[in-house]
């Protein structure tokens, strides 16, 4: 680690926090209706799509509505990718998708996942990459902010029976939001060297005197929604590690500041909404504590090298550096490992694979977590708030008093529902690892034996389940049996958490909303950002530890000790 390092991550995270604080007032405005610039527009697909933006949605309406928004989404989508091969904008000449990798595919865009069995330069056709994959990053994110900001609404007033019309925040998120920050994003990447044309591919002269033809593509803004909507799904199957995703240090910096600065703002705009901005900053500052621990620990191990490559007397001045791309450094690989698997976005601009044993743990905690640190594009705000409610539970607990958040009685109901949410994670995870373990036709996929085959197959449910999508290397994703469980796991990591998460909206909004009274206890300062960070650790390691110990953490104790398998 150096102090140029640092001072590369201070940078960028003082531009995130920068960014955010005018956004979230943004956000918040465009959530109360206040910004009205494009009221046409939002007119005319009212029209065309039959919905009327004035009707207001109780917590079922509002999660029935979401809900076929994606199931058409999925349909859609999987349809394009079946028929690719008959449809124009294909220079390449790809065929349509195989059965069960367009099934994960869509349910993996669809659910703000982005997990890709596949590498899209030699597999997407620039229709499906634009039509499908890149509608999917703007409507999967979209539907994620929309979410949070009816839950925002929920701890906003009291005696509510509705949460406002998702068809509405859905419309009003994407054109407001995602769209002029997607445009504005795409051409700063373009300027920074990333491509963005039709044509197929580049000839260029190799150092032999050859020629090689080099994929290009719509890139760039493929990847400014990617990053801003905390989706992850890669133009290149390399992902930012490619060259022309990733170019350069100072677009790296950019697609960090980009998949950082929506979740930010959108805790932020909770406090905002609910009337309290210090509600928004203490939030802010858990996740922001846990950005900071997850980098300094990736940048600490990679930093130290590996025992393996120190022994054949590599050079141990630039660390680990397997896996990793010098234009980028250690610093900018940490801080990128550690955002994106803390934002459940699945970019990744160096392999997991390669990093040491504790450098690879990080990423997978971070997930397991349950990507709230800051979490994705509105999914990291609501599941945030789902350990608020634990955490004023337990502070209930502490000093004898019913537990209260922003003025609303947290009772058994709601307690029940958040317990629900969160024990999906851990069920689906290990669940699904367990069984892929044991079963020859699951395990056939793992490269490596012994704990990191382990870590392998642990790492590919975590991530699909908290859909965050990046793959820790080494798996053997594309086989029927992987796509269709990594499929299911998706989609229950996004669906059978967020429906408890409306229930818990719908109660909420119904309660009174109380005066703060000399016995309510603070929610805003350090005492209870403490406490909520003490309880999501303490979550993550009841739930997590176990399977850690066999998989990395057993891996590091071994590597150190000299031995391999």
């Amino acid at each position: 680690m150096t102090l140029l390092g640092w001072a590369q991550i201070a940078l960028v995270l003082l531009a995130i926090l920068a960014a955010a604080i005018p956004l979230a007032r943004y956000i918040a405005a465009v959530a109360a209706g206040r910004v009205t610039f494009l009221a046409p527009v939002e007119r005319a697909f009212h029209a065309a799509a039959g919905t009327d933006p004035s009707r207001g949605m109780g917590w079922r309406g509002y999660t029935l509505a979401m809900l076929a928004a994606n199931a058409a989404g999925f349909v859609l989508l999987y349809a394009l990718l079946r028929l690719q091969g008959v449809l124009p904008f294909n220079p390449q000449g790809f065929g349509g998708i195989p059965p069960w990798l367009a099934f994960n595919t869509a349910i993996s865009f669809v659910t703000n996942t982005n997990w890709q069995a596949y590498a899209g330069e030699a597999t997407m056709s620039n229709l499906s990459q634009m039509a499908g994959l890149a509608v999917q990053n703007f409507l999967s994110a979209a539907t994620g902010m929309a979410l949070a900001l009816a839950l925002c609404r929920a701890f906003a007033a009291g005696g509510l029976q509705q949460l406002g019309n998702f068809w509405a925040d859905l419309l009003r998120v994407t054109l407001y939001v995602l769209l002029p920050l997607a445009i504005l994003v795409g051409l700063a990447f373009v300027a920074t060297g990333i491509p963005q044309t039709l044509s197929p591919h580049v000839e260029a002269t190799t150092l032999e005197g050859g020629t090689q033809a080099i994929p290009l593509g719509p890139v760039a803004f493929q990847v400014a929604i990617k990053h801003l909507g905390t989706n992850g799904g890669g133009f290149y199957g390399a992902n930012s590690a490619h060259p022309f995703e990733g170019p350069s240090a100072l677009a790296t910096a950019l697609q960090i500041w980009s998949h950082q600065v929506i979740p930010f703002a959108m805790a932020l705009a909770f406090g905002h909404i609910v009337g309290d901005r210090r509600q928004g900053w203490a939030l802010a500052a858990v996740m922001l504590g846990f950005v900071v621990a997850g980098t300094a620990a990736v940048y600490a191990a990679e930093a130290a090298g590996n025992p393996l490559h120190l022994a054949l007397g590599i050079d141990p001045a630039q660390g680990n550096m397997e896996g990793k791309e010098l234009r980028f450094g250690q610093a900018l690989v940490a801080l990128f490992t550690a955002t994106t698997t803390g934002a459940s976005n699945g970019a990744v601009n160096a392999m997991f694979d390669s990093f040491t044993p504790l450098g690879g743990l990080v990423p997978l905690f971070l997930i397991q977590l349950g990507e709230v640190l800051p979490g994705g594009a509105g999914s990291g705000l609501y599941g945030m708030l789902v350990f608020v409610l634990l955490a004023v539970f337990v502070a209930g607990l502490m000093v004898g008093r019913t537990p209260e958040y922003l003025g609303k009685k947290v009772q058994a109901r709601e307690v029940k529902l958040a317990m629900l949410a969160v024990l999906v994670l851990p069920v689906v995870i290990l669940g699904f690892t367990a069984v892929a373990l044991v079963l020859p036709v699951a395990a056939a996929s793992v490269q490596d034996p012994g704990p990191h085959g382990l870590t392998e197959m642990l790492f590919a449910y975590s991530s699909a389940t908290g859909n965050n999508g990046s793959a820790f290397g080494g798996l053997s994703a594309d086989t029927p049996w992987m796509n269709v469980t990594l499929g299911i796991a998706m989609a229950l990591g996004r669906f059978a958490y967020v429906v408890p998460v409306m229930a818990i909206a719908g109660s909420i909004a119904a309660k009174p909303k109380l005066a703060a009274s000399a016995g309510t206890f603070p929610t805003h300062g350090p005492l209870f950002a403490g406490l909520l960070a003490g309880v999501i650790l303490i979550l993550g390691g009841l739930q997590f530890m176990p399977a850690l110990a066999l998989g990395p953490i057993a891996e590091h104790f071994l590597l150190f000790a000299g031995k391999t398998f």
